[in-house]
């Protein structure tokens, strides 16, 4: 059986694996799935229709599942999935999805969302994703995986962020940030490929010498228009599952990217 506190507040409707653990004043509301091993601490609020993986923690006045902060839902079916292992800290609000945009909003497993961060309706967000105290999404974002966000950072509505990219904190995003950089600022510039958090992740010496040329190539050569530095670097490099991850992006980018320093 599941462990309640006396004091908690389960909905009828809740589906709880037998070891799920709910703590003092805690509000399961709606259809709410909770994995097996997951906990949801004290005074924690988590929303239905809402489904929470496996081996999940869900810290002390987070709201989890809660309406769209969107004007144009009109209370059609929404929902919120998150994977595995995710953590979601103090003050945390995640919104479900609007029935504008496929009805979901998406985490996926592995991540760390610190205390105070907010994420809107309709973000898909992957895997093995550090957000920072904070961060701030609007509705639509997309988070590539292993992205680390610095705090007190903000994201605008529809914005690609692509995977093992690392934004400084107190960051302001208006366009897409590719797959593999550095970025920063309050109007958001990029810096250079993301050398440390690559290696630690395993990239060998030969693709961060492969990425670094694309970048340079791309960001960093004058008088090539952007097509025409993608045109060239797919001419001149081998095309790794990694160069085609950051050209695909690119090409597929509606908001623009963001601009080199």
């Amino acid at each position: 059986m599941a462990k309640i506190h006396p004091s908690a507040i389960v909905s009828e409707a809740a589906i709880l694996a037998d070891d799920v653990c709910i703590g003092p004043y805690a509000i399961i509301e709606g259809e709410v799935e909770l994995g097996a091993g997951t906990v949801v601490e004290h005074h924690a609020t988590v929303k239905g229709k809402t489904v929470i993986g496996n081996n999940c923690r869900v810290y002390p006045y987070a709201l989890v599942g809660t309406d769209p902060q969107d004007l144009k839902h009109k209370g059609g079916q929404s929902e919120l999935v998150i994977g595995n292992h995710t953590v979601v800290r103090e003050y945390a609000t995640i919104s479900r999805g609007t029935e504008l945009d496929g009805g979901f909003t998406r985490i996926g497993s592995h991540n760390f969302i610190m205390a105070y961060v907010h994420i809107a309706h309709d973000c898909q967000l992957g895997d093995h994703i550090i957000l920072s105290n904070g961060v701030t999404f609007a509705g639509h974002c997309h988070v590539g995986d292993y992205v680390i966000i610095g705090g007190l950072s903000a994201v605008h509505q529809f914005c690609r962020i692509g995977a093992h990219a690392f934004l400084g904190g107190t960051s302001g995003v208006s366009q897409d940030i590719p797959p593999y950089v550095l970025a920063n600022g309050n109007h958001t510039r990029l810096y250079g490929l993301n050398k440390e958090g690559l290696k630690r992740r395993g990239f060998s010496d030969e693709s961060l010498k492969s990425l670094n040329r694309a970048y340079r190539i791309i960001f960093r050569t004058t008088g090539l228009t952007l097509a025409k530095a993608l045109e060239r670097v797919r001419n001149e490099l081998e095309m790794t599952p990694e160069i085609e991850e950051l050209l695909n992006f690119i090409e597929a980018s509606e908001r623009g990217i963001c601009r080199k320093t």
